[in-house]
């Protein structure tokens, strides 16, 4: 072990020269911890080289500093055969995600076909220049069905949004339950709870709208723990080296379900097939206990307890994750045991968590980004159906290509903002706001634009995938900003910012319902585009004020944190 003292005494890791040298290839200084019961350990695997240094060294102790330059640990070239473990975790986890954004999405759809649109009132008193011609029938037009339900705009927008009632939920217990318990059975029954409900929707559509309402919630109370649960397996099983690229491979499984089901969604519900539009929930569910089969099997919550792991890639993660993370000294591990303890009885100290400025200014740009996604995910459809008069199958195949671009888009920025990172070419703080700031500047002005290009489907494709594929920067944005200001707390921290972010979920639905409000013209629809696009840019000014990537003083000593809260 090779360490050195900064100016208060805490043990840090000093860089290492050469070309083959194994270990930190960046100088990392360690976070001030006061109390004594706290170490820094960290192991670093020299390959028989022996490196002389002076444990009396001084090595400079600046928290900003810290946190803007990047710990890497160097890959080992053989970190055990093919197929690894944490891929085939990570490969599962991109599957669920996109199972469960596929059973999420199919009803912003479905709900055009559910709709008997005719059977609406509604307000004739606008000018015909207000609103897109109805293309003329050809010989290959298929005469739309009628739906089978008479729900307004503000009907739609509740079923559509009660499904976030319970997604806010589970959040933050889900996360606490995963850090305290294991991500693998939270994460599966999760899938599992949405899948069956989703299953149940037709039969509650057809019961009545209270009982849809309510297997709608309960459906987003199954789904509202993936998230957090998730965060709390990737600390476990990806070595830091490869945590951003790899979280953004993983949570890219939601865009890739929205890719896939809304066009198959759309298909199905012109089908006769089971129905027509029930066909997507029955068989979207299906898939859904399917992949729950395979995940109880394959995953497992961390390297320790899995039985099929290789020994190298067991030990290469291990002592990856070891080497980056502090530890209380009663929960530092040997070699042959689990790389993290999950401490049950550690005192959460939710005063400082919640009063903590850098952590709100989070919280309020996910707010407005969440708008403005959910403006698109379940509004959209319901606007290229009334007002450019697509039919359903073009209608969910143009809503699905913005979706594949933004997973492009989401790869590229975060492989692009690690290289800045590694090179120093920008400090961690800025990284975070430049590219939050791509990923919200830029798709709003697509979505503004998407308003004024008018009855244009190739110029609303082009703002749509093209200008609002920016938006999977986000990854690289404030999606990572919550490991900067507390590793210990991240997956409670996610929780609080995701849930709080997802009641634009049915928000966003229910004030578009309301706009609306039976007048299907441009104009209103220019009013419902500006205002995603004002509360996602607002959101991004007030995190470009106060985001901070400086692990905060509660991370850093919780119980002198949770004492003071008492004390106040």
């Amino acid at each position: 072990m090779l360490r050195a003292k900064n100016s208060r005494g805490v043990a840090a890791p000093v860089e290492v020269d050469g070309d083959d040298g194994a270990g930190f290839v960046r100088n990392y200084s360690a976070e001030d911890y006061v109390d004594d019961d706290i170490t820094f350990q960290n192991e670093l695997d020299i390959n028989s080289r022996t490196v002389n240094s002076n444990e009396d060294s001084e090595v400079s102790d600046t928290n900003e500093g810290s946190s803007a330059d990047t710990p890497l640990i160097r890959a080992i070239e053989d970190d055990g055969a093919f197929p690894k473990a944490r891929h085939i975790f990570g490969f599962m986890g991109f599957l669920g995600f996109a199972v469960v954004y596929a059973m999420r999405v199919n009803l912003s759809v479905a709900i055009v076909a559910m709709v008997n649109q005719t059977a609406i009132p509604q307000d004739n008193n606008t000018s015909v220049d207000d609103t897109c011609p109805v293309p003329p029938p050809t010989n290959n037009t298929v005469p739309a069905k009628e739906g089978d339900f008479v729900w307004d705009e503000a009907t739609q927008g509740l079923v559509l949004g009660s499904f976030f009632y319970g997604y806010v939920l589970t959040q933050v217990p889900g996360g606490r339950l995963a850090e305290l318990m294991g991500g693998k059975l939270i994460y599966g029954y999760g899938v599992l709870i949405t899948a069956i409900f989703t299953m149940l929707t037709p039969i509650a559509a057809y019961w009545d709208l209270p009982m849809l309402v309510l297997v709608r919630v309960l459906e987003g109370m199954g789904e509202g723990v993936t998230y957090p649960a998730m965060h709390a397996m990737l600390a476990h099983w990806i070595p830091p080296l490869e945590r951003n690229k790899f979280a953004a491979i993983v949570y890219a499984g939601s865009n890739i379900g929205t890719v896939i089901s809304m066009p198959l969604a759309g298909w199905l519900c012109s089908l006769d097939f089971l129905g027509g539009w029930p066909s997507a929930f029955y068989i979207f569910g299906l898939l859904g206990i399917v992949w729950f089969i395979f995940w109880m099997y394959l995953v497992y919550d961390k390297p320790s307890v899995h039985p099929r792991i290789s020994l190298k890639e067991r030990d290469y993660i291990e002592h990856s994750i070891r080497a980056m993370q502090p530890r209380n000294y009663n929960e530092l591990l040997s070699e042959t045991e689990s790389d993290v303890v999950q401490v049950t009885n550690e005192i959460i100290p939710w005063g400082s968590i919640l009063t903590s400025v850098p952590l709100w200014a989070i919280l309020v740009t996910q707010c407005g980004q969440s708008w403005a996604f959910y403006t698109q995910l379940t509004e959209l459809p319901t606007y290229m159906s009334n007002i450019l008069h697509f039919d359903i199958q073009s209608n969910a195949m143009l809503n699905a290509i913005p979706y594949f671009t933004s997973w492009i888009v989401g790869i590229a920025c975060s492989s692009l903002a690690d290289w800045m990172l590694e090179k120093r070419y920008i400090s961690l703080l800025n990284s975070y706001k430049l590219w939050n700031s791509i990923a919200s500047i830029i798709p709003s002005i697509g979505l503004l634009a998407t308003a004024y290009v008018g009855c244009n489907w190739i110029w609303v494709t082009v703002m749509l995938a093209g200008v609002g594929s920016f938006g999977g920067a986000v990854y690289a944005g404030n999606q990572m900003n919550h490991i900067a200001l507390s590793p210990r707390y991240a997956g409670t921290m996610y929780g609080l910012t995701n849930s709080a972010a997802n009641i634009c979920g049915f928000l966003a639905p229910y004030v578009i319902g309301l706009i609306i409000n039976h007048h299907e013209t441009l104009a209103q629809w220019r009013i419902v585009f500006w205002l995603a696009a004002g509360v996602n840019i607002g959101g991004n000014f007030i995190y470009l004020i106060f985001a901070s990537a400086t692990e905060q003083t509660w991370s850093r000593n919780p119980r002198l944190a949770a004492a003071q809260t008492v004390l106040s």
